[in-house]
């Protein structure tokens, strides 16, 4: 039974050592090289002290970064990623959260690093990298650890901005990869494209497959995602058959007619989640790939990453205003729907999303009251200790037992004496042949439905469809037409700058 997951690295290095495990556009680390960088690094965190502590690091997006998360852990230590896209007081609030004692940073971050009151310890990656390593040390400090051992604390905002840094353990880690990897069918053959950040969970679902299955994963430079042909190119040049995406990242390649051009050559696996899919750009994506497979993820940071799935039939055929399911818990996690009296919603009944199992992270790191408030215990069971977690997400089943996703808990609004759900006026919005991508806000004091889109049409046009498509409640009260949609740095919709545009006029 494994107990640390770098346990695969340990397998996979004596079996394919000089393959590609990880590279972007500058560089290329073998399993070798990944894991002489790891025991390097683990080496000198122990020399100095560093023990079962948070290590933050600021590292650009990198083979590097991926081999200075392994040495913390190596290390016994948990590591915290931070990054330059970050707003420097975000950067701060996390740094004040951990309490980190150090921090690790390559050249890139030199000059960002001197603008952070930052009072702990610093390595340069380039100089800890040739720490000579200590396999007796580490091989002691490894005999002393336990699966559930924190591995990482990657931050999230709550409604009021302040971020949480959820905890991580290697055993819920090691069950989602397993879970993952059993339901996507990866092997030493998959090819992953990495689309999000490695300070967000998502970037799990390529980074420790790889080392589990000797794969290989290419980090895609940030930029191309302006350019949806350059990313196709991308994927063809290297090859690329596997990407587990934000829905945004696909829509973006889609909505703009670039399968008219181009097409990928080598995908065969592509896994979405964080958003609903538009059913009009999956339908091209279909078209473009009718051959490869597709499926719906669904789950909160607070569950280790994704929890449900669903994999879409190649003859489904689903019309306009259908919701992709997102299926089923994976083998080893359970899904409660809960009422608000913390009873089960019953059959066409809503209820709470909530997660049990192995996959229910440890918490968020310093932060006791938050913890408190959804990391909660088991309603349903009264005999023993189980702690449980409220994803703040609305669900209920279709006639068919899978699980759909209906909304945010803070999405819902009551408007003109209804309750509207805001992803359905979107729904409808994307049905619209001229619209690229949309996104919806509600004005709580004017009581104001606000829609932004990406689009060919004016405003004018699109409200004349609209009426066509929503009932008078449900129309936007403003529409207000973007050259270019905001997104979050791991490439959702970004609701809150569509907030901040509203306000500033």
């Amino acid at each position: 039974m494994r107990t640390n997951v770098l346990e695969d690295l340990d397998e996979t290095v004596k079996r394919v050592p000089e393959k590609i495990a990880f590279a972007n556009d500058t560089t290329s680390y073998s399993f070798k090289n990944v894991y002489d960088c790891t025991n390097s690094i683990a080496t000198q965190l122990c020399l100095d002290g560093f023990y079962k502590e948070p290590i933050l690091i600021f590292m650009r997006k990198s083979p590097e970064e991926i081999a200075s998360f392994f040495g913390v852990i190596r290390s016994g230590c948990y590591y915290v990623p931070i990054d330059e896209e970050m707003p420097a007081a975000r950067i701060s609030l996390i740094i004040e959260n951990c309490k980190a004692r150090a921090m690790i940073i390559d050249d890139s971050t030199k000059e960002a690093l001197f603008k952070l009151d930052y009072k702990g310890k610093v390595y340069n990656y380039e100089e800890i990298k040739n720490t000579e390593p200590d396999m007796e040390k580490l091989t002691e400090i490894r005999d002393r650890a336990i699966d559930t051992d924190p591995i990482y604390i990657v931050f999230t905002s709550g409604s009021t901005g302040v971020p949480k840094g959820v905890c991580a353990c290697h055993r819920s880690v090691l069950d989602y990869i397993e879970q993952l990897s059993n339901v996507l069918g990866f092997n030493e053959e998959t090819v992953f494209g990495n689309q999000s950040p490695l300070y967000f969970d998502a970037c799990l679902k390529e980074v420790y497959p790889t080392l589990r299955f000797g794969a290989t994963t290419y980090l895609i430079p940030h930029e191309y995602f302006t350019f949806p042909k350059k990313i196709v190119e991308y994927l063809n040049e290297k090859k690329i058959n596997t990407i587990c995406w934000v829905v945004s990242a696909l829509t973006i390649i889609s909505s703009f007619k670039t399968f008219q051009s181009i097409k990928p050559l080598y995908l065969h696996t592509i896994a979405f989640g964080s958003e609903v899919f538009p059913i009009k750009q999956y339908r091209l994506w279909r078209q473009a790939l009718p051959d490869a497979s597709f499926t719906n993820l669904y789950g909160p940071t607070e569950g280790t990453g994704m929890s449900c799935y669903y994999k879409l039939p190649k003859d489904k055929e689903f019309g306009d205003l259908d919701v992709i399911p997102i299926g089923r818990p994976f083998k080893n996690t359970e899904v409660m729907l809960l009422k608000s009296d913390n009873t089960l919603a019953g059959k066409d009944e809503e209820g709470e999303i909530t997660l049990r199992g192995t996959c229910v992270t440890l918490g968020y790191y310093n932060n006791p009251e938050k913890t408190g408030e959804v990391f909660v215990q088991n309603p349903l069971n009264t005999a023993y200790p189980e702690i449980v977690y409220k994803t703040g997400d609305i669900g209920k089943y279709d006639a068919e037992g899978n699980l759909i996703f209906v909304s945010r808990k803070d999405y819902q609004i009551k408007h003109m004496g209804h309750r509207i759900e805001l992803g359905e006026v979107e729904s409808n919005v994307n049905l619209v042949d001229e619209i690229k991508m949309s996104g919806c806000i509600y004005d709580d004091q004017k009581g104001k439905i606000v829609l932004y889109y990406v689009g060919d049409i004016e405003a004018p046009q699109l409200t004349s469809k609209l009426k066509d498509m929503l009932p008078r409640y449900m129309l936007p009260n403003k529409i207000r037409k973007l050259e270019e949609m905001p997104f979050t740095p791991n490439g959702k919709i970004d609701r809150k700058q569509l907030k901040n545009i509203y306000i500033n006029g």
